[in-house]
């Protein structure tokens, strides 16, 4: 059958917003306990609320929590580790007052979720249960001054709260040994991140409080992340002491025992807590999921010979490693055409067995987008990464002679990563005749601690550089259009979008998700957990005051000359509205075409299925309208100064 040729970014494609948000939820946090696997499921049909859902040994699925609970933390704002298993019940932060509940666990019916903490200004994360009390993060917050993040011990019975570690100004992954008996956990201080310095943390635990604290490893400048005990009772931690994140056992004054020294990242940027990329499997070995040069990877290593043997299996996204009592270990993996999954495996098989999906819409290969992994030269002689994704359809060729618009994305952040997995968010911009590159700018995770702290300083600078070379390289390569050029990011990769369109003249136009503009009022309003993360980034707030001022696209609006489309989330405590507002009040001064959503009830990052749409739509509309291409049949965007 022979191609239409119409013009790229203009091709019809079955990839909608609709197709997109019809049946996809977010899943999360597998938790295998007895004979059940549990985990999150994260709806935006409902409005994004977060359910647990608890699979039988019989494959019998259950919604453990009735509507309107969410299992949903806000410590740090991002969350996480929002709900545990213990004494045949699930204990959960509910996401509307941030309380611990109970939910007794019941094969005949949903029961309704009992208080477990009273109402209060306090929030929790990273649960555990231990006996008659659950361990974890609390996060109090006061009228007159920053929060105060502390270990507390809460007696399920009574719901009385005692502190069991303080004075640091954040804590992490309390793990109690398998035989009760000690704890560990990490901490760091402002104005670290922990992906920048952390310390580890052991004592003993009588079941009410700790003794015998004492500091084991960790630092400044040392990131320490997901401590956790072996079946056996040997401690283990994710270091990036080698100037990678790899996988060590504690020696207790022996000397600490590099697992599988690679260079290959076994941890992840700790933004929410309950991060797992490695579990044990029996005694004897360690299932663990790495990033090797931007990509993930499933290994399994044996703990008496630290041998690491990589899993041949057919997936480019690992994540939430879980391994059960018998042998069996629950992941949550992706590859380019197999959306999100909970996969099931066990040692000598080739392929994961599917649990559950996230979504129920597949799509023929012909329509899939397939990336080149790249490594493209960028300023001051070094290079950066990222992933082409060439348009795609099988319906669809371009006109002769003309070359695809281009879309960059600039993920956000900025210490985090992009991956290779099936996003349709890409898939829906690529089927229709755009390119796109996912840049792993300077500074991203994966490619080791080197390439993290590059952006130390240069946040504004480098990730600037990097997202305008990337492009310019597909340019000059002969792949995209370089006159229909376009950017987008959300939070930290919506304030590169913003600076690039401002600083730099390579992108003709740009989408900004709750994206930063103001640098100083960030610096001022931000929450606790990033309210001195631009200390690494940029500099210390007030005294560096004019590199804030010289790297805010606010100040700066007399170079901006491209059209911008803005989406904001009206309950963003992480980038509030007024940042967006008063880009968009200056734009509209100016003549420049700008557009924006607002969506009530959304806060960083938009949960519900309409919004998620809307803003597709919206974005595609956009783009359309400014690189003169006919209107897409979609609900149109009002566009200021443009006719």
């Amino acid at each position: 059958m022979s191609k239409r040729v119409q013009a790229y970014g203009t091709w019809e494609s079955p990839i909608t917003a609709d197709w997109i948000v019809s049946t996809q939820v977010k899943l999360g946090s597998p938790i295998a306990v007895g004979d059940s696997l549990y985990w999150s499921e994260r709806r935006p049909q409902e409005g994004g609320r977060t359910t647990i859902v608890r699979r039988t040994r019989s494959g019998e699925e259950i919604d453990c929590l009735p509507q309107p609970y969410s299992a949903a933390s806000r410590v740090h704002e991002y969350g996480g580790g929002s709900y545990a298993i213990g004494d045949q019940a699930i204990y959960f932060v509910n996401a509307s007052d941030q309380r611990i509940y109970k939910v007794a666990i019941d094969d005949s019916a949903v029961q309704a979720p009992q208080a477990v903490t009273p109402e209060s200004h306090r929030r929790y994360a990273d649960l555990v249960i231990a006996g008659g009390s659950i361990l974890c993060v609390m996060e109090e917050h006061f009228s007159d001054r920053e929060p105060e993040n502390t270990l507390v011990c809460i007696d399920i019975a009574t719901g009385e709260t005692a502190v069991i570690a303080s004075g640091h100004d954040f804590y992490s992954s309390p793990r109690l040994s398998p035989d009760g008996r000690r704890l560990v956990f990490t901490a760091w201080d402002h104005p670290n991140m922990p992906w920048n310095g952390t310390y580890l943390y052991i004592a003993d635990w009588d079941g009410r409080q700790l003794s015998q604290l004492r500091r084991i490893a960790g630092g400044e400048s040392e990131s320490i992340v997901q401590p956790r005990w072996s079946p056996a009772g040997s401690l283990y931690y994710v270091s990036d002491r080698s100037g990678w994140w790899n996988l060590y056992r504690f020696g207790d004054g022996a000397g600490d025992v590099a697992m599988a020294p690679m260079e290959a990242e076994f941890g992840r940027p700790q933004w929410t807590f309950g991060i797992s990329t490695y579990d044990f499997l029996g005694e004897s070995q360690i299932v663990a999921s790495y990033v090797e040069q931007g990509l993930d990877k499933l290994c399994v290593v044996d703990i008496d010979s630290r041998r690491v043997t990589p899993c041949d299996l057919p997936y480019t996204s690992f994540a939430s490693v879980c391994a059960a009592e018998a042998g069996t270990v629950y992941v949550l993996a992706a590859s380019i055409d197999t959306p999100e999954f909970i996969g099931e495996w066990r040692p000598g098989w080739t392929d994961l067995a599917t649990v559950k999906p996230s979504t129920a819409n597949r799509l023929p290969d012909s329509f899939i987008s397939r990336p080149e992994t790249l490594t493209f030269p960028t300023s001051g002689g070094e290079v950066a990464h990222g992933f082409y994704y060439p348009p795609t359809n099988p319906d669809f060729a371009g006109r002769p002679g003309e070359k695809p618009p281009l879309l960059v994305m600039s993920h956000g952040g900025p210490t985090g990563a992009t991956s290779v997995m099936f996003r349709p968010g890409i898939q829906y911009w690529t089927s229709r005749g755009f390119g796109v590159l996912d840049v792993n700018y300077r500074g991203s995770t994966g490619y080791g601690r080197a390439y993290r702290d590059r952006l130390q300083g240069q946040w504004g600078v480098l990730d600037l550089d990097d997202c305008c070379f990337g492009a310019q390289f597909l340019v000059n390569r002969g792949d995209v259009d370089g006159d229909k050029l376009a950017i987008e990011g959300g939070s930290a990769g919506g304030y590169t979008t913003l600076a690039v369109l401002t600083f730099r003249d390579t992108f003709r136009a740009g989408a900004s998700y709750f994206g930063i503009s103001d640098l100083e009022l960030l610096a001022k309003e931000t929450h606790k957990f990033e309210s001195r993360y631009i200390e690494q980034l940029i500099g210390r707030y007030p005294q560096d005051i004019h590199l804030f001022r010289e790297r805010s696209p606010i100040h700066h609006v007399d170079q901006l000359n491209s059209p911008i489309i803005f989406f904001q989330g009206a309950d963003d405590k992480v980038v509030p509205p007024n940042q967006a507002e008063r880009m968009v009040d200056v734009l509209r001064e100016k003549g420049l075409p700008v557009a924006y959503l607002l969506y009530e009830g959304e806060g960083h990052g938009f949960r519900r299925a309409e919004n998620t749409k809307r803003s597709l739509e919206a974005q595609w509309y956009f783009f359309a309208r400014v690189f003169g291409l006919p209107s897409p049949n979609v609900d149109p965007v009002h566009i200021d100064n443009l006719s």
